[in-house]
């Protein structure tokens, strides 16, 4: 059989049983395990269990539970209301300046939680009540919240970024100093659209009460905060960024590693919670620990197995024949790397980032290093497509998430709230592809630039 044959089939297999219904791991796991028993030798299936074991006892993999479990402590306490309100108060003479901190409180929470849902759901139960209540459109304060979740796969520390690492066998140091750069031009892009936002439709509140003064809208109330105000918030904020803080000097100051800053970073959270908001008890602990095991048992099912179904593809030479395939088109390498990513944008309608990744990888990286392109920029611009596959319809996570919290707005207007953040991601992508040294110029300053 052809490895072409071969290919279609496994492809044909792959989809049939992740329509099924299935649950992702499992899916991927299923078909390894068939294309094991009829294309491989027998002996492969005795060894599936310690095949797992070994892709995923990888230091780096390690890092996963620790990070949920620092997120689980930031997310489920009341540090994304306190963090909110903080950054609520300072920006309260900014024009559009609620909307603007509900992205500066998404920003910080996701770069302590490293969770894309959590960051909404702790941001947005605070924040889309708060500016509807200031007179916000409901799409509007729903587009905020759901695009600013999606930070938290961007901004270190990003679980979605440590998979990347293990993927493409690039630094996990780099990948996270890489990210910073391009995060906060998406933190100012949408903070900028925000105002511009805030302004059409304070103008539009203002010419409606003009035409007819009984018409008024709480958007055209002014709210100022006294310095005593502001300076009591700081005590709200200034822990948590001491947390983020701590973390990046012990990571990039060489006095830890990635698996061990992680580590640091859920001890320091612990401590943080249990002095500030009195949660030490083990009830008040359990929920943690449960959402913990819960989404690293998941998550790591899902990287156990999708390392497998990558093994397999390998074996049968699916994954080097189409690399190759792609490379004998002898395409431009800008268009090359259209297709590629124009590929993330159609998968990120149907499987996560996790799958993205492990599943593409081995047929993407290597015409991408043949091509001359920094592995270590992609993965930053891949990581921002995926990112849209979280806003975007029809299956956007984030999308869901705002429904959940807030069920009064219907999906229809969460949709046309969130595509001008989607078109403001894909012009992030175009720039940085002009000017990748948004990415790249923190890294090699730091760390040097990587070795040839």
């Amino acid at each position: 059989m052809s490895v072409l044959t071969l290919g279609l089939i496994f492809g044909v297999v792959t989809l049939l049983i992740m329509f099924s219904g299935i649950s992702i791991a499992f899916a991927l796991g299923i078909v390894a395990i068939i294309f094991m028993y009829f294309f491989m030798p027998a002996s492969s299936l005795d060894t599936v269990a310690q095949n797992v074991y070994e892709e995923m006892s990888s230091i780096t993999l390690m890092s996963i539970p620790l990070f949920i479990l620092k997120g689980a402590a930031i997310g489920r306490s009341r540090a994304g209301k306190d963090l909110y309100d903080a950054l609520h108060v300072w920006m309260g003479k900014v024009p559009g300046g609620l909307g603007v901190a509900n992205v500066f409180a998404c920003a910080l929470f996701a770069a302590m939680a490293g969770s894309s849902p959590a960051t909404c759901s702790a941001i947005g139960s605070a924040g889309i009540p708060e500016m509807r209540k200031r007179g916000y459109s409901p799409g509007f304060a729903a587009g905020i919240i759901a695009a600013g979740g999606t930070l938290g796969i961007l901004l270190p520390p990003s679980i979605t970024m440590i998979l990347y690492s293990v993927a493409s066998e690039q630094s996990l140091g780099r990948l996270f100093l890489a990210a910073i750069g391009p995060g906060v031009m998406l933190v100012i892009f949408f903070s900028m659209y925000t105002i511009m936002r805030f302004r059409k439709e304070y103008a539009s509140a203002y010419e409606a009460y003009n035409l007819n003064s009984a018409v008024t809208s709480p958007i055209l109330d002014r709210h100022t905060y006294t310095m005593q105000q502001k300076i009591s918030a700081l005590p709200r904020v200034l822990p948590f960024l001491v947390l983020l803080i701590g973390v990046m000097v012990a990571l990039y100051g060489g006095y830890a590693t990635p698996a061990e800053t992680a580590g640091l970073g859920a001890v320091f959270a612990f401590v943080l919670i249990a002095l500030i908001y009195g949660m030490w008890r083990f009830k008040d602990l359990y929920p943690l620990l449960d959402v913990t095991i819960r989404e690293s048992s998941m998550l790591m099912f899902i990287i156990g197995m999708s390392l497998l179904f990558a093994n397999v593809m390998s074996y049968l030479h699916l994954s080097q024949s189409a690399a190759q395939a792609i490379v004998d088109l002898h395409t431009s390498r800008w268009l090359l790397l259209a297709a590629i990513l124009l590929m993330v944008v159609v998968l990120g309608f149907f499987l996560p980032p996790v799958s993205i990744i492990l599943m593409t990888s081995p047929i993407f990286l290597p015409p991408l290093r043949a091509a001359g392109f920094d592995l270590i920029w992609f993965g930053v611009v891949m990581t921002i497509v995926m990112e849209t596959g979280l806003i975007h319809p029809p299956v956007g996570l984030n999308i869901f998430v705002i429904k959940n919290i807030a069920p009064d707005i219907t999906l229809r207007e969460i949709i046309f709230g969130v595509m001008p953040f989607v078109a403001i991601m894909i012009f992030s992508v175009v720039l940085l592809c002009f000017f990748p040294e948004i990415s790249t110029g923190l890294s090699d300053w730091v760390m040097g630039p990587p070795l040839s």
